[in-house]
């Protein structure tokens, strides 16, 4: 048994810890359930559940939530399109963001399957200098995607 004021009180019964409690107007809470003798505190139940939920909200501030953003291509994007992209996914990097490109095969366009490969091999080069492929997807049914993180 341990007091309000941190103090260790020794064995006791629990009848005695419940009256114990009830005098000074605070809780009796089991801390450790598992020791032999079990420990209990005597303590403000609704100030230690306050007090857990701003560790939490605390922690849960701390976290970076990683957001991904996506540009889609074609095999026959102009060339001066495909920068507009690029500079788009530029800025979508320098944020944060992971950066998906994703080429789109449409009809006959997968019988050249090579001049998809050339677009995302150019939007890698064009973004080399600020980052780096993280996953480079294989062709699945008509997409073939990859996903780039800033360096």
């Amino acid at each position: 048994m341990i007091s309000e004021t941190g103090e260790q009180l020794g064995v006791m019964k629990l009848e005695d810890a419940i009256d114990r409690a009830r005098d000074v107007g605070l809780d009796l809470i089991e801390v450790a359930p598992n020791s032999k003798p079990p420990v209990a505190k005597i303590l403000n139940y609704g100030k230690l559940k306050y007090e857990e939920k701003k560790k939490q909200q605390a922690s849960k501030k701390k976290q970076h939530v990683v957001k991904i953003k996506e540009m889609r291509v074609r095999p026959r994007i102009d060339d001066h399109d495909l920068e507009t992209k690029v500079s788009r996914g530029r800025k979508f990097l320098t944020d944060g963001c992971k950066l998906k490109v994703t080429l789109m095969f449409r009809g006959r366009e997968m019988s050249r399957i090579d001049l998809g490969t050339d677009v995302l091999n150019r939007v890698i080069d064009m973004l080399s200098d600020i980052a780096e492929v993280e996953k480079h997807g294989e062709l699945e049914g008509r997409r073939q995607t990859i996903v780039l993180t800033g360096k």
